[in-house]
């Protein structure tokens, strides 16, 4: 029966990062740098206020978009972060993670023959979306830019097919971030064009030379940009599936409608843990971040010792090693590293072509498991080049 399946489902594939972390179950021993999985423990007051829904049956749905006091703390939480001002009444929506926002924003905006612009190399959750909305996910070489979408790459892919332009920073797999000037200079640019921004604001609470800037807070963007965050890494709250989209009422309420039919609503405990990380717990990241800091000096000091160049993160928690001197691609790098000295890393070629050539770490792990796994990655090196 297979034949009669939707052919833009079958056409996708299982996530690159995925199906390298899945090899890793065949060895026990290894030490896994793949999944962009925070290393902490939810917040313990996160975590008791979740028993006390339990205890209080807040096991009903709520509003489609989510409780209204969530909603609120979502409004005000983005507001003091990041200056963007946004109704709880009608332009937030609590999602089922980050991952369910992308999905009804894509599925709202899009119809088929359209084409969205997105950095390459770039988190691989977008284009397959994208795929079964029938449009074109048209990817944008960032290699030559510091793994950075400017105004001038953007201008030069603009076709009047283009209705997206995807904005992913702080950056999964690269770590880059832009800051205010470069946004500024894209905002100028798409401010008057007829298509929206989708800015995936995931690991905004994670930055580590400035704070995050988004473009939504810039002259003109407010009303065609799509925001998306979620508590997953800023609070260490991945298995809560905790998302939460930003939108003028005009898009939002019929991005509404497609969450109501795919969802019904975000998990009722998982939102009254969410309302107590966003007001209690409003700074809960902030531990967290010094210590993927400090863990980010060491493996760039580890990775400059081994003579592998990496772009320096601005945020998030991955390095985007070039490993193109050792004439082998990054998925046989990356398996021959798992084979002989059990350490998993992403292949670059997980982000899109425009990441051959290079491989993803996540220093989202212990100071112990950095150490040794950087050991055995510079065992490896060394039989590379002898």
């Amino acid at each position: 029966m297979e034949h009669l399946l939707n052919p833009s489902v079958k056409h996708i594939q299982i996530s690159g990062i995925r199906k390298f972390y899945n090899q890793v179950s065949n060895y026990p021993e290894a030490i896994s740098f793949t999944l962009g999985l925070p290393d902490f423990p939810t917040p313990d007051h996160i975590k008791e206020a979740a028993k006390r829904a339990i205890d209080e049956n807040k096991t009903i749905y709520s509003h489609n978009a989510g409780y209204l006091e969530l909603r609120q703390a979502a409004a005000s939480f983005v507001s003091e972060k990041y200056g963007l001002q946004y109704n709880p009444e009608n332009e937030v929506i609590i999602t089922n993670g980050a991952s369910e926002a992308i999905d009804i924003s894509l599925r709202s905006i899009l119809e088929e023959g359209s084409e969205v612009l997105l950095p390459g190399p770039v988190y691989p959750g977008y284009a397959p979306v994208i795929e079964m909305c029938k449009a074109q996910p048209v990817y944008i070489d960032t290699t030559k830019t510091g793994f950075k979408l400017t105004a001038d790459l953007i201008r030069e892919h603009l076709t009047p097919k283009t209705r997206c332009v995807i904005l992913p920073y702080p950056s999964n797999p690269t770590g880059c971030v832009l800051n205010r000037a470069e946004l500024e200079e894209i905002a100028a640019m798409l401010c008057e064009a007829d298509l929206f921004v989708l800015s995936d604001e995931i690991y905004s609470e994670l930055t580590y030379t400035a704070p995050h800037v988004s473009i939504a807070s810039m002259e003109g963007m407010r009303e065609r940009t799509i925001v998306i965050n979620g508590l997953s890494k800023s609070h260490s709250m991945t298995g809560w599936r905790i998302g939460m989209l930003f939108a003028p009422e005009e898009i939002a309420k019929h991005m509404l409608k497609v969450h109501q039919y795919n969802v019904t609503c975000a998990s009722t405990i998982s939102q009254m843990a969410a309302l107590e990380a966003l007001t209690k717990g409003i700074d809960d990241a902030l531990p967290m971040k010094k210590e993927y800091s400090q863990r980010l000096s060491y493996v760039m000091k580890r990775l400059s010792d081994m003579g592998l160049h990496a772009e320096t993160p601005g945020g998030a928690f991955y390095v985007f090693p070039n490993i193109k001197p050792f004439g082998l691609t990054s998925l046989e790098f990356a398996t021959q590293l798992l084979e002989s000295q059990q350490v998993a890393v992403v292949p670059g070629s997980a982000f899109s072509d425009y990441g051959e050539g290079y491989i993803r770490i996540s220093y989202a792990a212990s100071m112990e498991q950095l150490t040794t796994g950087l050991n055995r990655l510079e065992t490896f090196i060394a039989t590379l080049a002898n």
